[in-house]
């Protein structure tokens, strides 16, 4: 499952004014305008509930939420969010894929350089460290993002370099963080 941060204001998903966000809790299923249900509130924090559609685990603002006769209601359908955020995936990784290219600058998750994609080949890309082509490192395709600021690897160096010395691999040691960093740069759910 995909963890996303949305753009969804052309859905206009509007909370009713008369919002009652005690009913906004883990574990509560949120119905959609036409009564059906759109998900389960898997987590809330930071002014945020992240719903769970079953296919993607989408934060939308606590202000989002209504409520209604059985619990907590947005005012758009389980096929509407999940259509939303696979487009939304299916651009970010079409820029990222255009993005990717020989002599491209690669920054990492804290906006430090890594280097220059010396090759790509599949899904594996070739960087030199520092623009060393004797300090390679080779990253998975799925752990790049691209964006206003470049082209940007959703690791950090120190990931990259403890990975390098015997540590665990970048990716294993990085999934859940390259799930919520990916979605973030598709947008802010605070613009919905």
């Amino acid at each position: 499952m995909k963890f996303v941060k949305l753009a969804v204001a052309s859905l206009a998903l509007a909370a009713t004014p008369a919002l009652a966000q005690s009913g906004v809790t883990v574990g509560s299923t949120v119905y959609g305008p036409e009564g059906n249900q759109v998900g389960t509130i898997v987590s809330v924090e930071n002014g945020q509930a992240v719903l769970d559609t079953g296919k993607h685990k989408v934060p939308l603002a606590l202000n989002m939420y209504g409520e209604g006769e059985n619990g907590p209601t947005i005012t758009v359908t389980k096929m509407q969010i999940d259509t939303m955020v696979d487009q939304q995936l299916a651009q970010s990784a079409a820029a990222r894929d255009a993005a990717l290219v020989e002599g491209a600058s690669v920054m990492d998750a804290n906006n430090e350089p890594i280097g220059t994609i010396l090759e790509i080949n599949g899904d594996n890309v070739i960087i030199a460290r520092g623009d060393d082509e004797m300090d390679k490192v080779t990253l998975l395709r799925e752990y790049f993002d691209a964006g206003d600021q470049g082209l940007k690897a959703r690791l950090t160096n120190a990931q990259i370099d403890a990975a390098m010395n015997g540590g665990a691999a970048a990716p294993a040691a990085t999934a859940a963080d390259a799930e919520a960093n990916a979605e973030a740069a598709a947008s802010d759910t605070d613009a919905l």
